[in-house]
């Protein structure tokens, strides 16, 4: 049973990229795929594919030196220590070249979306 399956999404995508992996699959849940969503809109990954009512896959991302897109992927909130933040304090990660995921209100945004939208929630992960 896993105790943290965002968490455990993450640490996927993390040694799957480690090892040069062409894409990796991941359990399915609506959380999980519309994170894996947001880091193909922001250039991270890919595609993201679901294929079936159980699995989606997502297909990582290389430059031309075979260095992966995603140097850092980190889970901020977890289970036994949530951490919420307010809209006026955002984290910007490596000074904006990073991109930080929160749960909202309005949904599963990027911090710079939510602070456009003015609303606060739970800080999710930050990826660079």
């Amino acid at each position: 049973m896993i105790i943290d399956p965002i968490a455990d999404m993450l640490t996927r995508i993390r040694n799957a990229s480690a090892v040069r992996k062409q894409d990796v699959l991941v359990p399915f849940s609506k959380m999980k795929f519309t994170i894996a969503q947001i880091l193909e809109k922001e250039g991270y990954v890919s595609t993201v594919v679901k294929e079936d009512g159980r699995n989606f896959r997502i297909k990582l991302m290389y430059d031309k030196n075979r260095r992966p897109a995603i140097m850092s992927i980190k889970r901020i909130s977890k289970p036994g220590r949530r951490l919420y933040v307010t809209a006026g304090k955002m984290p910007r990660v490596l000074g904006g070249y990073g991109v930080a995921i929160v749960s909202t209100s309005r949904g599963v945004i990027t911090s710079k979306e939510a602070k456009k939208l003015n609303v606060g929630g739970e800080l999710v992960c930050e990826i660079y």
